[in-house]
C-alpha cells in the first residue's frame, strides 16, 4: 500500500484520538519529513489541515442531527473550548455551529470527505543507486512552492536560462528542493555551480552524504509522476529513510533542455 493510503487509513481510523505527527510517521514506518512531503505531494494539503478539516466535517454532521451537546462535540473533536471550536468551525465551513444545529441539516456546506489518493501518479520507478556526494554550493534563483501549485518553476527556469553564463561556463544544473516544514511546502531553486554570484541570485549550500539516485527517463512534463511515485512508494518500498536536507535534480548532457526529453537524475539525501 503506497504511503499516503497508509496515512489517510491511519487518520481515518483514530480521527477521534490524539494525532501528532510523530505517532502517525512511526506508524506509517517513516520519519515525520518523509510523510509530510509525501502527503503535500499526494493531496495538496497539510496533515494538520486536513485532521483539522475531518474532524470539523464529522462535528458538523454531528451537529445538524440537532440531538448533541455543543460543548460535548467541540471536545470531541480536540478544541478546549466552546470559544475555540466556534472560531474553527466559522473560519473552516463560515457558519456558526449553533446556526448548523438550528437549520438541522448541512445544506450549504461543503465538508472535506475522507481522501483516496490518485493511482493514476504512481509510475514504475527502477531501484535506486546508493550512491556518496561531497558538499556543494549552487547558485540561481528561487521560488517557494505550495502544496501542487508549480506553475512558478517553469517560469523560474526560463528566466534562469536567460542568466546562467553569468554565474560560469555551461555546466550541470540543478532543480533543487529545500526548507520542507510540517506543511510540506518547500522552496526551489533552479541554479548550477560557478564562481559567481550575480545580482537578484542566491547561493544555497548543499551538504555532503548518502543519496538514494532514481533516474528519471522521458520528458520532463512527466518528471511530477516520478517525484511522487518516489516519495509515496519506491523510497518506502526500498525501506529508505530520507533525510530532512535538500533534495536535487540533476540535469547533464543527458537531457536535452530544448526538447525537454532525456534522463534526469533525482538525488534524495538519506538518513
Amino acid at each position: 500500500m503506497a504511503l499516503t493510503n497508509r496515512l489517510i487509513w491511519q487518520i481515518e481510523a483514530h480521527l477521534d484520538e490524539t494525532l501528532s505527527l510523530e505517532t502517525l510517521a512511526d506508524r506509517c514506518g517513516v520519519n515525520v519529513h518523509h510523510m509530510c512531503r509525501a502527503f503535500r505531494q499526494a493531496t495538496g494539503l497539510s496533515i494538520k489541515s486536513y485532521v483539522r478539516a475531518r474532524r470539523l466535517s464529522a462535528a458538523a454532521r454531528v451537529i445538524a442531527g440537532g440531538e448533541a451537546d455543543l460543548l460535548g462535540v467541540a471536545l470531541n473533536a480536540g478544541y478546549g473550548s466552546h470559544a475555540a471550536f466556534t472560531r474553527a468551525f466559522v473560519a473552516y465551513l463560515r457558519v456558526r455551529p449553533s446556526d448548523v444545529k438550528k437549520a438541522g441539516n448541512l445544506d450549504g456546506l461543503t465538508l472535506m470527505e475522507p481522501l483516496e489518493m490518485d493511482k493514476s501518479m504512481i509510475v514504475d520507478v527502477a531501484a535506486p543507486e546508493i550512491r556518496e556526494h561531497g558538499a556543494f554550493r549552487v547558485v540561481g534563483l528561487g521560488t517557494q512552492v505550495r502544496g501542487f501549485d508549480i506553475s512558478a518553476v517553469p517560469g523560474l527556469w526560463q528566466s534562469f536560462a536567460q542568466r546562467y553564463l553569468e554565474i560560469g561556463p555551461p555546466g550541470v544544473t540543478y532543480g533543487v528542493s529545500y526548507d520542507t516544514g510540517e506543511t510540506g511546502d518547500f522552496h526551489y531553486m533552479a541554479g548550477m555551480e560557478g564562481p559567481n554570484v550575480p545580482d537578484g541570485m542566491q547561493t544555497l549550500d548543499i551538504p555532503g552524504g548518502r543519496y538514494a539516485v532514481f533516474t528519471h527517463r522521458g520528458t520532463v512534463g512527466d518528471l511530477p509522476k516520478t517525484i511522487y511515485s518516489i516519495w509515496n512508494k519506491a523510497l518506502p518500498d526500498a525501506g529508505l529513510t530520507p533525510a530532512p536536507a535538500p533534495e536535487f535534480e540533476r540535469y547533464d548532457d543527458r537531457f536535452d533542455a530544448v526538447t525537454g526529453r532525456g534522463e534526469v537524475e533525482i538525488w534524495i539525501p538519506l538518513a
